[in-house]
């Protein structure tokens, strides 16, 4: 079976886990940091804003079971497109929103994506970047299926930090 990866910093990397990992065809989907410069960062060196680096998950699928432009959509469907300085209560270089390509298709397909979302006038001012996927660093393990092993703080975090109620607020069901 040949896979690809497909990268995206949407934010709090724990509420870009589960979205991915509900689709057929998601192998896996592990959160880390790229788009930085320091090598093997930490959580704590991200978090400082100082590194480069955005909270970002890796997805490795299968392209004969999911599209690209499924993955695109989802990721579109799980931020605020238009918030340069972080996503909801996280704020920061750290949370901002990107989609890092792997090759002209994915760097086509995001672009055409994010024209099409701005197009379609839901949003005013899309200001996520596309930008070339650079070295993926994993998160530590702590991080790795969190909404899985804390349901309850996930649950949380999601509703409080606004996440839950701009996605309801800004998307129907069946978008």
């Amino acid at each position: 079976m040949k896979t690809k990866l497909a990268t995206f910093a949407g934010g709090c990397f724990w509420c870009m886990i589960q979205p991915f990992q509900k689709i057929p065809g998601v192998l896996k989907v592990i959160p880390g940091y790229t788009g930085g410069e320091t090598k093997n960062p930490t959580y704590k060196q991200v978090s400082s804003g100082k590194t480069g680096h955005l909270e970002s998950v890796q997805i490795t699928y299968n392209p004969e079971k999911v599209k690209y432009e499924k993955l695109l959509d989802t990721f579109w469907h799980q931020i605020n497109p238009e918030d340069e300085e972080g996503q909801f209560a996280d704020r920061g270089v750290q949370y901002k929103t990107a989609i890092f390509y792997h090759g002209k298709e994915q760097k086509y397909k995001a672009e055409k994506s994010r024209l099409d979302l701005q197009k379609a006038g839901k949003f005013k001012n899309v200001v996520t970047k596309i930008l070339k996927a650079k070295k993926f660093w994993p998160a530590e393990q702590y991080h790795w299926d969190y909404p899985e092993k804390h349901p309850l703080q996930y649950k949380m975090y999601k509703k409080f930090s606004g996440r839950e109620d701009f996605i309801k607020n800004n998307w129907r069901k069946n978008e």
